[in-house]
């Protein structure tokens, strides 16, 4: 049986302020859970209703009743179990080929399908600003399917970082070059503005070139794409001008 206290502390795992405080993060599912053997994240325990389902060696494994089950859960229709986890310190590695930029992105189910966008087309790093919602959002995780432990993770200036990279730089403008007749440099860091507002205009200031996704539709009346949406649309152009 899980005590009060350890419900109320891992309850308050969804505020980044007591994710920080307590070093802890939540993975929810068997199925994401079982993505953690083989990353850089260590398991705290496990907090099972099946504990039988998992084979974790060295791993404290707990089981739970269904009620506490859903006490702990940030799910609206609460999994098998629950990884407490422990943060990973930052570990910047040298720029990629092709990275991800995220200027202020705030919703964390677009954070997480952008992850795992990234995952998908085998980009290992992405650089946010310091204001992109926080990477262990118990939502960005879910979101993510287990990508979040193949992606590093980076929150720095972005001004600062993006005046100092070799890579060439790439905005996306409704007035930016079409994406279908663009050539793709060597190296690039693809650079996703904030859902309502797009990137700042320091950031813009940046920019070597710009990027637009063109309509086909008859009525032209879609005014923009959802931010996940117009990254997966670009990854998959540039990644198939490599074939």
């Amino acid at each position: 049986m899980l005590t009060a206290h350890t419900i109320k502390i891992l309850q308050s795992l969804d505020k980044k302020k007591f994710r920080q405080k307590y070093n802890l993060f939540l993975v929810e599912g068997n199925k994401i859970i079982c993505e953690l053997p083989n990353s850089n994240f260590k398991i705290k325990e496990i907090l099972s209703i099946d504990p039988q389902k998992l084979d974790f060696s060295g791993v404290p494994i707990t089981h739970i009743s269904e009620n506490e089950l859903k006490k702990i859960s940030f799910l609206k229709t609460p999994k098998d179990s629950v990884a407490v986890c422990y943060i990973e310190p930052e570990k910047r590695v040298e720029d990629q080929s092709i990275q991800l930029v995220l200027d202020g992105i705030q919703d964390p189910g677009n954070l997480g399908t952008i992850i795992r966008l990234a995952d998908w087309f085998g980009i290992e790093q992405i650089i946010c600003s310091e204001d992109t919602v926080d990477f262990y959002n118990p939502k960005v995780i879910q979101a993510s399917m287990g990508s979040f432990t193949r992606v590093n993770m980076i929150y720095c200036d972005l001004v600062d970082y993006l005046s100092k990279t070799e890579n060439i730089n790439i905005g996306t403008d409704m007035e930016g070059e079409n994406i279908y007749q663009f050539q793709k440099p060597e190296k690039l860091n693809l650079i996703l503005g904030n859902e309502g507002n797009g990137m700042r205009a320091e950031t813009e200031k940046l920019l070597h070139k710009s990027l637009s996704i063109p309509r086909f539709g008859k009525s032209q009346s879609t005014e923009s794409l959802n931010v996940s949406m117009a990254a997966g649309i670009i990854l998959g152009q540039l990644f198939s001008s490599e074939k």
